[in-house]
């Protein structure tokens, strides 16, 4: 096993790509492949002569996206908006001193500005899947009430325009902005609806941002599949949204990290541009459970549930903690969440506004089964050590 990486990695230290990053081999520092001006032995322990600013830095995406950064050494300024024990599982990821974390707060412009400093590129990862809510006081009975305390439009349209502006305003390069491959102003879900309003709202304000727009991300913090795991754990039946037959075609968290750490080396090359990130196959959430109950060995009621139940359903669940469901997640998936065009449509496009996705950037879509086992198989009555003999 030593022998094969270390081939690996030599390999990927001859390849003449400028820092590109395989999804077959381990992710390694570049020792040849240093940027002009660049000092140290490349890789974590130099300066690569650019400065990132991250925002949303530890969500699933983020934290792989920085783990990147770190290995490439970047000097990088991720903003957090809580403790700064939260994101101390980020700073293993970084060499010493090669990296800053900033409080801010999204209805603070001065904050951000603070975050954004003097960096040449500024990444915008921000985003909720549902809209975070705390108890308030009233003078009426029942003398309290559920208030929001940011909504879809807030997180998906107003902090990113911010963010654009201040971009503009501090004459940043570049600016990276992820949305979503099925940000839509016609979509049912709110939380889509926003993300394209979003995506219009920086473009206006930053028209030569680079704007990613992922499928649902699959890893091991995924809140995608570990649903139906948890769900499985938690309710006495699992519902499919009518019957799960609405279409979705995953990518891989560490996919699109590698996407914008493409972006991150050759930023010029992407300005303006989009880039659609998708796995290699569409399946139903009807497989996706059958696929992910065959691995845990759960073996759970599953219901298929009209979308009319399951609203209602959601509107109780929505004041949990970290709910399961809401009524935005049952309108996101009773709708299809793949690419909206074909690969042949991809492929014949004019090169002038020409969409990008994964292949162009020369990345190769991890498939699900490839990973999905390395996480799921800890919700099995005694993990994987049950399916051996000995450890029992």
């Amino acid at each position: 096993m030593l022998c094969t990486r270390l081939s690996s990695a030599k390999k990927a230290i001859s390849s003449k790509t400028l820092r590109a990053f395989s999804t077959k081999a381990p992710v390694v520092p570049r020792i040849v492949d240093r940027r002009i001006n660049e000092t140290g032995p490349g890789g974590r322990a130099s300066d690569a002569g650019l400065k990132v600013a991250v925002f949303g830095a530890t969500g699933l995406l983020g934290r792989y996206v920085c783990c990147h950064l770190g290995t490439n050494g970047y000097m990088t300024y991720i903003g957090g908006r809580g403790d700064d024990m939260e994101m101390r599982f980020l700073r293993p990821m970084f060499e010493l001193g090669r990296s800053k974390f900033s409080f801010y707060s999204p209805r603070d412009r001065d904050s951000m500005s603070e975050v954004i400093a003097d960096a040449d590129v500024v990444i915008n990862l921000i985003g909720k899947y549902y809209e975070t809510k705390a108890l308030a006081d009233t003078p009426k009975f029942p003398y309290f009430e559920y208030k929001k305390n940011f909504t879809y439009k807030e997180t998906n349209v107003d902090i990113a325009k911010t963010i654009a502006e201040l971009c503009t305003e501090m004459q940043v390069d570049n600016l990276i902005h992820v949305s979503s491959l099925n940000a839509s102003p016609e979509s049912n879900s709110e939380w889509a609806r926003t993300k394209y309003e979003g995506e219009m709202a920086v473009k206006d304000a930053f028209p030569w941002a680079t704007i990613i727009r992922p499928a649902q991300m699959f890893g091991p913090e995924d809140r995608f599949l570990n649903w139906f795991a948890n769900a499985a754990r938690m309710f006495p039946a699992v519902p499919l949204i009518d019957g799960g037959h609405a279409l979705t075609q995953p990518v891989y968290a560490v996919n699109v990290a590698d996407v914008i750490s493409k972006v991150v080396d050759a930023p010029e090359k992407f300005e303006g541009r989009t880039i659609d990130c998708f796995g290699p196959s569409d399946y139903t959430y009807k497989e996706l459970s059958s696929f992910v109950y065959d691995i845990t060995t759960q073996d759970p009621n599953v219901v298929d549930v009209p979308k009319e139940v399951a609203m209602m359903t959601s509107k109780g669940m929505q004041y949990m903690g970290n709910p399961m469901m809401t009524p935005d997640f049952v309108e996101l998936w009773s709708e299809d969440f793949i690419p909206p065009m074909t690969t042949e449509e991809y492929e014949s496009q004019p090169v002038k506004n020409k969409i990008f996705t994964m292949e162009d950037l020369g990345i190769e879509a991890v498939p699900i089964e490839k990973v999905a086992f390395n996480y799921l198989h800890r919700f099995r009555t005694g993990g994987h050590f049950s399916m051996a003999a000995g450890y029992h």
